[in-house]
């Protein structure tokens, strides 16, 4: 059954969609551009860091078109097309970005070569698998479900809050000084923003239903989105400079200039 929105509501969600969808483009021009300012071992973690903003733009502007179409306004009032909102998309974008995140935040700590391959593939799995036990939890109607795999979908949350910080706490510990503090706060600033998806998750079960229920869904994970993947990359983007500073790359503060690499 389509959902009655208000014109402020139907707008607020159009906006944010089209806000979204700016930042993830800036974003990727942004993080692409700026493989060429980092060490040569950091230019992958460059690489990927773009490549998550350039996955959300390209979801959030299928989101945004699905969003038109399935809504047009008419005599000052919101009618429902008959075409369904394809809610879809955000899920196949989390499936692909949500590990890549993860994977992009080890590669710029460059640990061991054998570490960074098992830490990133165990923590890679988890979060696929955190995202496709969400999934049949957000399309169903009944609380039940809905509890059901909010619950399941937490267990791998849960092992990747305690890899980050505990698991990894040496690793934290032998980065550079520059930049320890800026890896600190990428872990940090990773479970602040995905917990806030299993909050908004819950919406529709604590009250907001309908109309409401839907707004508040669609700004909260927009917002969530920018900042775990937009902001999170800006971090990664600064450790990569300040690791890349420490090691003798680029401008040194005597005024001579170290080596550059490719």
């Amino acid at each position: 059954m389509p959902i009655e929105l208000s014109v402020g509501q139907y707008n607020l969600v159009y906006n944010f969609l089209s806000f979204t969808i700016a930042v993830m483009g800036a974003a990727t021009v942004f993080f692409w551009f700026g493989r060429n300012q980092v060490a040569p071992a950091y230019k992958t973690a460059m690489t990927i860091t773009g490549l998550v903003t350039f996955i959300a733009f390209y979801h959030y502007f299928r989101i945004a078109e699905s969003w038109d179409a399935a809504y047009t306004i008419a005599d000052g009032a919101v009618q429902a097309t008959g075409t369904p909102f394809n809610d879809a998309y955000r899920y196949v974008d989390w499936l692909l970005t949500v590990p890549l995140l993860l994977i992009e935040l080890i590669l710029v700590m460059r640990l061991p070569r054998a570490e960074t391959v098992k830490t990133a593939t165990r923590l890679g799995l988890l979060a696929a698998l955190m995202i496709v036990l969400g999934y049949p939890g957000e399309v169903a109607t009944d609380d039940a479900t809905r509890w059901t795999f909010w619950v399941l979908s937490m267990i791998p949350f849960a092992w990747i809050v305690y890899e980050l910080f505990i698991g990894l706490t040496n690793a934290v510990n032998k980065q550079p000084a520059e930049a320890r503090g800026l890896v600190n706060a990428a872990r940090y600033l990773t479970v602040g923003a995905w917990l806030f998806y299993p909050i908004v998750f819950l919406f529709p079960m604590l009250g907001l239903t309908g109309a409401t229920a839907e707004t508040f869904v669609q700004v909260g994970y927009s917002l969530a989105d920018v900042v775990a993947k937009a902001v999170f990359g800006v971090l990664i983007y600064m450790i990569a400079m300040r690791k890349s500073e420490a090691e003798g790359y680029g401008p040194q503060p005597s005024g001579k200039t170290a080596k550059q690499g490719a």
